[in-house]
C-alpha cells in the first residue's frame, strides 16, 4: 500500500479551520440574503401611500359640497391636514425607496426614464435627518391646526403638543449636530 503525499494528510485542526471556514462563509451568505427580508416590507409600504391618498381624496370630496358654507378657519384646518397627509406620503417614499437602496439593493432604473435626484446618494445617517427634519414638519403643521382651534382645545393638552413638538425640534437639531460633528472628522 501507498503512502499518501504529505499535502493529502488532514490533520484534525486543519478540519476543524476548514470546517470554520466553511460555517462563516455559511452564516455569511444566509445573514447577507436576509435582507430581502426587507423587501416585502418596503413594498408594503406602498400599500399605506394607497391608504393616505385615498385618505386625501376622501377629504377632498368632503369639502368640495360645503366650501361655499365652511368658515375660512376651518377650510385652513382641512388644507393643513391634507398638507399633512402629503408631508407624511412624501416621507413614506423617502423611507422606501432610501431604505430599500441602502438595506436591499440598488435601484435599477433605466438612464432614460425619470429618476428622482437623491436616488442612491442618501446614506442612513442623511436618511435619518431628513426623516427628524419631516416629523418636525409634520408637527409644525398638526401645532398649527392646534392653534387654529385653540378654543376647542384643553390648556393641558396644548402644552403636552407644545412639549411633543420642542421634543422634536430638539431632537432634530441633536441629530443633525451629531450627525455635522462625525461628519467633519
Amino acid at each position: 500500500m501507498t503512502a499518501l503525499p504529505a499535502c493529502y494528510i488532514l490533520h484534525a485542526s486543519s478540519l476543524l479551520d476548514l470546517m470554520d471556514i466553511v460555517m462563516e462563509r455559511f452564516f455569511e451568505k444566509l445573514m447577507y440574503a436576509s435582507r430581502w427580508i426587507m423587501a416585502p416590507v418596503y413594498l408594503g409600504l406602498s400599500l399605506v401611500l394607497v391608504a393616505l391618498a385615498i385618505k386625501f381624496f376622501q377629504e377632498i370630496i368632503h369639502v368640495f359640497p360645503i366650501i361655499f358654507a365652511m368658515k375660512e378657519v376651518d377650510l385652513i384646518l382641512v388644507v393643513l391636514s391634507l398638507i399633512d397627509i402629503t408631508l407624511v406620503g412624501g416621507l413614506i417614499v423617502m423611507v422606501m425607496f432610501s431604505g430599500y437602496e441602502n438595506f436591499v439593493s440598488n435601484l435599477d432604473i433605466d438612464e432614460d426614464s425619470e429618476k428622482l435626484s437623491w436616488l442612491g446618494q442618501m446614506d442612513h445617517g442623511s436618511l435619518k435627518n431628513k426623516v427628524a427634519a419631516s416629523i418636525v414638519a409634520i408637527s409644525s403643521i398638526h401645532l398649527l391646526k392646534v392653534f387654529m382651534n385653540i378654543e376647542n382645545i384643553e390648556n393641558d393638552k396644548i402644552m403636552w403638543y407644545l412639549l411633543i413638538h420642542i421634543t422634536f425640534v430638539l431632537s432634530a437639531f441633536a441629530m443633525g449636530y451629531l450627525d455635522r460633528l462625525l461628519h467633519a472628522k
